[in-house]
């Protein structure tokens, strides 16, 4: 089975692929200060209790394929990978590693992995246009072409972000739960912030979209809007634009960037 590790900001996704079907997830914190020995305990105690994976680390593992953001946690999971998998052909997603998917930005190194991944899946999965919105510790907006090129995207402070800074900033706000409110017009404080993050963010994510739509296809009609991210359920209902909700968007990206490399390895 193949281990597919997505590192993000805040959460780390582990799903663990029987061929083209995820049939485990996992989804942790990312934390920086985690050492390779640390994460290596960490995956055992989730994984040992996995039926089709055997009691020791590594068993049943035949190949990782890893995306990271945080480049501390990046050289430890390198680490992971060399102590604990040495004998599993391993793939971390950085240059030189073949995506199929061109990069039309004027600095293409500075395009997350991440972003790059979900393009792949997107591509595979629906076609292009598209454009994919991923909630996580920022919400990003990624445009692919109809000839599957990532061609750019929209960067947006994401919603837990937003909940931290007024809890933060305003003087009578505190941190609250992010859930759907019980009406658009809050009845009190608790109500009035869920709303206006809920709502809030369905409408520029509705408004985002549009635009970008226009400037990728002659009719907008045909773009392909695809949520991911732990975060997109709180939207989904709310929103106008989106067309496919995949939770496991970058997993399925680094199952099929791995297939495309792991014949170079």
């Amino acid at each position: 089975m193949l281990l597919t590790i997505d590192v993000g900001n805040t959460h780390t996704v582990l799903g663990l692929f029987d061929g083209d079907d995820i049939v485990e997830h996992w989804r942790i914190s990312t934390d920086a200060r985690r050492t390779a020995d640390e994460l290596a305990v960490l995956f055992q105690g989730l994984m040992g209790m996995h039926p089709l994976l055997g009691d020791e680390l590594g068993d049943g593992i035949d190949g990782i394929a890893i995306c990271a953001t945080v480049p501390s946690v990046l050289h430890e999971l390198r680490e992971v990978t060399r102590r604990y998998y040495g004998d599993v052909p391993a793939m971390l997603v950085e240059p030189g590693v073949k995506t199929g998917v061109p990069i039309l930005t004027d600095h293409p190194k500075e395009v997350g992995a991440d972003r790059i991944i979900n393009t792949v899946a997107a591509v595979d999965l629906y076609g292009g246009p598209a454009i994919v919105v991923d909630f996580g510790t920022a919400t990003t907006f990624d445009a692919v072409s109809a000839r599957g090129e990532y061609v750019g995207g929209v960067i947006a402070p994401g919603i837990e972000i937003s909940v931290e800074a007024l809890g933060v900033r305003g003087a009578q706000l505190r941190k609250i739960e992010v859930a759907r409110p019980r009406s658009v017009i809050g009845k009190n404080t608790v109500e009035a912030m869920q709303s206006g993050i809920i709502y809030g963010f369905a409408g520029q994510v509705d408004g985002v979209v549009h635009r970008m739509a226009r400037e990728l296809a002659d009719d907008p009609e045909d773009v392909t809007v695809i949520a991911t991210g732990g975060l997109a359920p709180m939207v989904l209902g709310e929103s106008s634009v989106i067309d496919e909700h995949e939770p496991w968007l970058t997993l399925i990206g680094l199952r099929l960037v791995y297939e495309r490399n792991v014949s170079r390895m």
